[in-house]
């Protein structure tokens, strides 16, 4: 009796830890998917004031990428970018 307790609580205890193992991964995917689409929308403002500003950056997967990681020095990085090239 007392060795089915121990082996239930090991299991759990392996599954707890399992679980927090496999979630921190999932949880940081999220975190970059939900950068890139707030990257997106500082990408997609700065193209519809291009018209005022003169500044114009693609909105690209790879520019809103660097935007949602970097925040505003990935802004910074892709102007200076675009002003070398």
């Amino acid at each position: 009796m007392f060795d089915d307790i121990f082996y239930f609580i090991c299991a759990a205890v392996i599954i707890i830890l399992l679980l927090k193992i496999i979630s921190l991964p999932v949880k940081l995917i999220f975190k970059l998917l939900i950068n890139t689409a707030c990257g997106i929308v500082i990408l997609f403002v700065i193209d519809v004031l291009s018209v005022y500003t003169g500044i114009w950056i693609e909105p690209t997967l790879p520019a809103a990428a660097i935007t949602g990681i970097l925040g505003l020095p990935g802004v910074a990085l892709l102007l200076i970018g675009q002003w070398v090239l």
